[in-house]
Parts: C-alpha cells; sequence; structure tokens
C-alpha cells in the first residue's frame, strides 16, 4: 500500500523524527522569516541554492565535472534556488545548461539570482532547443510549494520533456506539479530520483513521487517554528543537508 500525506512521518538516520507542515504553514514559516526575524529572503534562496549545488554533486559522485547537468528554473523563488545552484556549480567548472521557463517573469530575488548567474560559464538554452538535451541529471526548479492549479504553459512542456527524457531529477523542495499538502497532482508533475526539500518536510511528499528525499537547513531559527506551534529539534548536527527516511 501507498503511503498518503495523512499516515507519512519523517525520520533521519539517527532517528530524529522531523515535523512534517502543510503548505499554509511553510508560508507562515516563510513569511515570519522574512518579516520579522530573518533569515532573508536573499540568504534563504542562496542557502537553498548551494545545498542543492552540493546535493548534486554527491549523487553524480566522482564523475561529477565530467557530467552534463541541466537546471529548469521557474520565476519564482523555487526557480531562484535553481539558478543559484547553477551558479555554485558553473563556479566549480561544472557542465551547467540552464533552461528558464519564462525570462521575463522572474520575480525580484530570482531576478537577482540570474544577473549573477550571467557572469558565469553556465550555458542558458531557450526551450526550443531542449530536445537537443542529453542530461546526466536534471535539476528541476520549476514549481515549488506554491503549486496553486495543473502546471500550464512553458513550465507544463518542460516537465512533460524531463519526465519523457529519462534522465535522474533531483527536484528542490518538492516535485514540480505536486500538491504539497495532498501530494496529488492535478496535471503533468515530475516524478523524481531524488528530492531536497527545505527547511521542514512537506507533508505531500510522498515517496512514490520523491525518490530518495533530504532535508536542507536554509537557516532558519528555532524559535521560528515555536511561534507556529511546531515541536522541532534540529536534524542537521553538523551537516548542511540530511537523509530523511520515510515511515
Amino acid at each position: 500500500m501507498e503511503a498518503s500525506a495523512t499516515t507519512i512521518r519523517f525520520v533521519t538516520r539517527d532517528g530524529i523524527e522531523v515535523p512534517a507542515v502543510d503548505t499554509e504553514q511553510m508560508r507562515e514559516v516563510d513569511r515570519i522569516a522574512i518579516e520579522e526575524t530573518g533569515p532573508n529572503l536573499y540568504q534563504m534562496m542562496e542557502n537553498a541554492g548551494r545545498n542543492l549545488a552540493m546535493l548534486a554533486v554527491e549523487l553524480l559522485g566522482a564523475g561529477w565535472k565530467q557530467a552534463k547537468i541541466l537546471v529548469l528554473a521557474g520565476g519564482g523563488g523555487n526557480g531562484g534556488g535553481g539558478i543559484c545552484a547553477a551558479r555554485h556549480l558553473a563556479n566549480r567548472d561544472a557542465k551547467v545548461v540552464i533552461c528558464l521557463a519564462d525570462p521575463m517573469a522572474l520575480r525580484e530575488v530570482p531576478a537577482f539570482q540570474y544577473k549573477v548567474l550571467r557572469s558565469t560559464s553556465a550555458r542558458e538554452i531557450e526551450f526550443e532547443r531542449i530536445t537537443d538535451q542529453r542530461p546526466d541529471l536534471v535539476l528541476d526548479a520549476l514549481i515549488g510549494y506554491g503549486l496553486q492549479q495543473a502546471p500550464k504553459g512553458r513550465s507544463a512542456e518542460l516537465i512533460a520533456w524531463a519526465t519523457s527524457s529519462r534522465a535522474p531529477i533531483l527536484s528542490l523542495d518538492i516535485p514540480s506539479g505536486v500538491d504539497s499538502t495532498t501530494g496529488q497532482a492535478p496535471g503533468v508533475f515530475i516524478k523524481a530520483r531524488s528530492t531536497l526539500t527545505l527547511a521542514l518536510p512537506k507533508k505531500g511528499l510522498l515517496p512514490q513521487h520523491t525518490g530518495d528525499l533530504y532535508l536542507g537547513d536554509i537557516g532558519i531559527p528555532a524559535a521560528v517554528y515555536q511561534r507556529l506551534g511546531v515541536t522541532y529539534v534540529s536534524p542537521f548536527g553538523r551537516e548542511f543537508y540530511v537523509r530523511l527516511k520515510n515511515q
């Protein structure tokens, strides 16, 4: 029987149970951090992108510098994390190609990440050239927990292409097209080989969609979770991301 969003629990390899949140709770975590306690959105996005790049290198193994990495990025915060990851990888001489769902729709902070990226060796391609790509790893940063309806337009086309490419996919926060509360997909969606979720796991992170699940630290203080009444023990120790098991 497949796990459901109402029954799943998330535990680290050291046995620390990490509480899961729904979409509205995660919105509130972000709001408190951005408006009251910090870190700000620039800092959180930087942390998310760096962790995504680090995990990509780990998953690719010893040949990571020879591997072809394709980043698919949307216009919101999730896309900004993917753009940031592309920069960190390019700064380490990885072979990085990025395709933006809509370059003209980038919000303020992702647009800043994009500005910095353009000074690196990362190569940007238009959607029309996506069929020429044969990546060893796809970083999915198209749609995060803000999903409100079935993906459409270029994002939907990129999700469909990534699925048909059969390349392994590492998703940021939640596989694009999957509802972070219910785990349901109202339209096309990514079926990831691995997923790096951020801050806290989302209730909709079902194993049949996420593949191997990791949790990334984006610098949110424990006091933010306490404000929401969430019992929280940091699972990170000396690490910046940890593997989670589903129970």
